[in-house]
């Protein structure tokens, strides 16, 4: 192999931290991370801890490259499409797996968001993103995204109680669905890893070992033990016996602006006093501009929510505006 191919493949996945005995908690980071582990590529893994609410997160990184989450179709789209690993070159023409896949990033991603951010406490949403931030900034951040989520998934105070039965109704068919495809094969089609078993071990993880006890989602994810076993097998040949080669090490004086230390690096050990290079002042000159940016938009954006809600409520409930006043 020509030494130009393997610089190529030492690829840097920037996702979002890890938690709930997971490489990285993220829902939308851990299927890049299973996928690039399919792929039997050396790979470094490195967390991003002051973005919290970046679009861009997961990204891959090689040399110049870079494929980004909200570009074109997302990071395992760009890293098929533009020649750097490519799992599904047998089956993409197999219309079954064309829709499987199709009905796992629609369902069951609508089905985790909504558990995440609505169905559920918060707490391990807050866990995930905003735990690393000063409280009232992540507090506020996690608020506001989840009046996004509301948005997107079409949820008002009209229709909560439909659009969840929906929601929880296609996740059951969805699972059945998978479950059925899969039997006791290991993979769902040709034997072998593809972007669909990525996604699928993804959220399977994710929904077993992030939402909580008390969650319906993962009550009816239970329910199929076939899936279940399907996950924790390939947790531990493809997660848990690279975990200890894909953790960061610990090395303050690597952190960059787009990434954050990793968890390790917290509590570092006391070390004698030295000269802060360039890069670290550099660092934390950035963090304060992060922060205080937020803090801007925070306050922005709360003047704009007291805004929008004191039009909701003289134009959609006048009833109880009335009762109120």
């Amino acid at each position: 192999m020509e030494d130009g191919n393997e610089e190529r493949e030492k690829l840097t996945l920037v996702a979002r931290k890890p938690c709930f005995g997971l490489p990285t908690a993220c829902p939308t980071c851990l299927p890049v991370y299973v996928y690039l582990r399919f792929a039997h590529l050396p790979l470094k893994l490195e967390f991003n801890l002051i973005h919290p609410d970046s679009d861009q997160i997961p990204f891959v990184e090689s040399g110049n490259y870079v494929a980004y989450n909200n570009e074109r179709g997302g990071v395992i789209w760009s890293l098929k499409e533009d020649g750097i690993v490519d799992l599904d070159s047998d089956v993409r023409g197999i219309p079954e797996w064309v829709s499987t896949k199709a009905m796992v990033e629609s369902w069951l991603a609508d089905a985790v968001m909504y558990e995440l951010w609505v169905g559920s406490d918060g707490k391990s949403a807050y866990k995930i993103y905003y735990s690393d931030l000063p409280w009232p900034i992540g507090k506020i951040l996690y608020l506001k995204q989840v009046r996004a989520v509301k948005q997107l998934l079409g949820i008002t105070s009209e229709n909560a109680e439909r659009r969840e039965e929906e929601i929880y109704r296609r996740s059951t068919s969805a699972y059945g669905a998978l479950s059925s495809r899969l039997g006791e094969e290991s993979f769902f089609f040709e034997n072998r890893p593809t972007s669909l078993d990525a996604v699928v071990l993804g959220h399977v993880l994710f929904t077993l070992h992030a939402l909580p006890e008390t969650s319906l989602l993962r009550s009816k994810l239970l329910d199929h033990t076939n899936l279940v076993k399907f996950a924790e097998s390939h947790k531990a040949e493809y997660i848990d016996a690279n975990s200890s080669a894909s953790v960061p090490e610990s090395d303050p004086s690597t952190s960059a602006s787009r990434r954050g230390p990793s968890q390790w690096s917290s509590k570092p050990k006391s070390k004698p006093k030295r000269e802060k290079t360039e890069e670290e002042k550099k660092f934390r000159r950035r963090t304060k501009y992060f922060l205080v940016t937020q803090l801007v938009a925070v306050l922005v954006f709360l003047s704009l929510l007291g805004g929008s809600n004191d039009a909701e409520v003289e134009l959609e409930d006048d009833d109880d505006a009335l009762n109120y006043d």
